[in-house]
């Protein structure tokens, strides 16, 4: 079975194809960052605009980097939720019109599932259970993935995900959107231990996150610092340790209450190098398996929705002609196919 995946949440439009015999035949991907960057962030209005000006000729880049075409397309997947409303319409308008044209089933998408199952799309894929960490701009969770459609959460964040905090310091620290990569380069040459910021509900029982406590530690922090060359540098590589730390810990507590032998890794802030290198330590330290997706599939893309649209379409899901998006859509709302049958992990 060959499906077209269309990923259209937010600020990223992802156009790909996933073939179960053949793994995946084209990946294009166009970023919004630009045009959000001069207002520190996301603007709904202009993403849905641009994955209208963008999609289409994508989905035509995308046939034609797997030499083929509308005929030779089994099924449309598109992200349905969760996201922003008109930007998930968007790609719902587009992926249920072309299903109808091309005679098809099409299929709304669950984001986060992609994320979850996108380290399958890798040369050496997790099997199942496994134990996933997905950290974005939007979401901080642990969750417990027996299988598609299987996904038990485990903890959560109350407040600010991980990768909205990395934005948040960013700005306070002067730098441009998108914070998270541009606070990781200043940290590299940041001086380590200089401030003692707190690592948040480390020390209570439990598995869930909060963020917006280590953000304010930094405003205090440059309130209060003395203005010095080096500042935004040792202030920034204190923020990332933190927040590793607190990653970290909450991994290895997860791993041993459930006893799982894998760890998945996924989300944009998944991309972040001390973070790879302090769960890699963890991964050998426990004996468990850590799988990563390529640093191009962390961060929102088409590959990894034809791939869950992949896996529930070959099952025999699929909706009706109507076009339905959610903006909110809990994780733990999914069930399993009635047999899962399509979902091989091949790269």
């Amino acid at each position: 079975m060959r499906v077209l995946g269309i990923e259209t949440s937010c600020d990223e439009t992802g156009v790909a194809v996933y073939d179960g015999a053949d793994g995946l035949l084209a990946h294009q991907l166009h970023s919004q960052v630009d045009s959000h960057a001069i207002y520190g962030g996301v603007v709904p209005e202009i993403a849905s605009r641009d994955h209208i000006r963008k999609l289409a000729p994508l989905v035509e880049a995308a046939l034609a980097e797997a030499d083929c075409d509308g005929s030779a397309i089994d099924g449309v997947a598109y992200t349905a939720g969760p996201g922003l409303v008109g930007a998930l319409l968007v790609g719902a308008s587009l992926g249920r019109s072309l299903a109808w044209a091309w005679g098809v089933p099409a299929l709304g998408v669950h984001h986060m599932e992609g994320h979850l199952l996108a380290p399958r799309l890798e040369p050496d894929p997790p099997d199942f259970p496994f134990l996933a960490l997905l950290v974005s701009g939007g979401h901080s969770m642990l969750v417990a993935v027996e299988g598609l459609g299987r996904y038990r959460t485990l903890g959560q964040s109350i407040d600010d995900a991980a990768g909205e905090a990395f934005d948040k310091t960013a700005k306070l620290l002067g730098l441009p959107y998108p914070g998270g990569p541009a606070l990781a380069e200043l940290a590299a040459g940041g001086r380590p231990g200089r401030f003692d910021f707190p690592r948040p509900l480390t020390r209570k029982p439990g598995l869930d996150f909060s963020f917006s406590g280590l953000k304010t530690a930094v405003a205090y922090a440059l309130r209060d610092a003395p203005d010095e060359p080096g500042l935004a540098a040792d202030i920034a590589r204190d923020f990332e340790q933190a927040m590793v730390d607190t990653l970290a810990l909450k991994c290895r507590r997860a791993l041993r209450q459930t006893g799982l032998k894998r760890l998945v890794v996924a989300g944009g802030v998944g991309a972040n190098r001390r973070l790879r290198a302090a769960l890699a330590e963890l991964a050998e330290g426990e004996g468990v398996s850590l799988h990563f997706p390529r640093p191009a599939f962390c961060t929102d893309n088409g590959a990894m929705i034809a791939y869950a649209g992949y896996c529930r379409l070959a099952a025999g899901e699929s909706v009706g002609p109507e076009i339905s998006v959610r903006a909110r859509w809990r994780l733990d709302e999914l069930k399993p196919p009635g047999d899962a049958l399509g979902c091989s992990a091949a790269g």
